[in-house]
């Protein structure tokens, strides 16, 4: 099973896959794989840093990163995980890069989700859990020294919030939408909820 976790900085993704991922090994005798877009590997780690903490890229430059982490992290992690019969979580995946890249940038929806469709032969999440936050509590849920996407301003994670909120809306049977802005043992049983179902469907 493939799950990813989706949403603007600051919504509590890892806080919910590290949630997820204990509840999920405790109550079955999977193998759970955490990790993480981009910096899941060793070659994700140097292209994070590029990507987050790097001087200004250009919007189709940064597209094309993310994509190549991608493939990357999918060729030599995520597949292999899924091959073995793991259950691998992932805190963002390719819903981010459509989100930021064209909602956040303005490039072409299609073709940003086509390049990562590529780059990772059409692997999608069995579910995909977007933590919704309204962008106005952004500034009190991240640290004091930001990354390049989250001093991108206001506009632009209004626009990221939107395109997440779309793509949500348009493929209902693969996501799951949760207030983030509620308590967090609340939003962690909405996703429990929502898995033990899938984990009923599996071999």
């Amino acid at each position: 099973m493939f799950i990813s976790f989706e949403g603007g900085d600051g919504a509590g993704k890892t806080t919910q896959l590290n949630r997820l991922a204990d509840w999920i090994a405790e109550a079955t005798a999977r193998e759970v794989v955490r990790t993480r877009e981009p910096g899941g590997t060793a070659v994700g780690k140097t292209l994070r840093e590029v990507l987050l903490h790097g001087t200004d890229l250009d919007p189709r430059t940064e597209a094309l990163l993310f994509a190549a982490d991608r493939a990357y992290h999918v060729a030599s992690l995520v597949r292999p995980a899924l091959e073995r019969g793991a259950v691998v979580l992932s805190d963002r995946y390719l819903d981010s890069s459509v989100a930021y890249q064209s909602g956040g940038r303005a490039l072409p929806p299609e073709e940003v989700e086509q390049l990562s469709l590529w780059a990772t032969e059409s692997l999608l999440p069995d579910l995909t859990v977007l933590l919704d936050l309204d962008p106005v509590h952004l500034a009190e849920r991240i640290g004091d020294h930001p990354d390049r996407l989250e001093r991108a301003g206001s506009e632009f994670h209004r626009r990221t919030r939107q395109a997440f909120l779309d793509r949500a809306a348009a493929d209902p049977g693969r996501w799951l939408v949760v207030d983030s802005s509620r308590p967090k043992g609340e939003v962690a049983e909405r996703i429990r909820s929502r898995v033990e179902t899938l984990l009923e469907d599996m071999p």
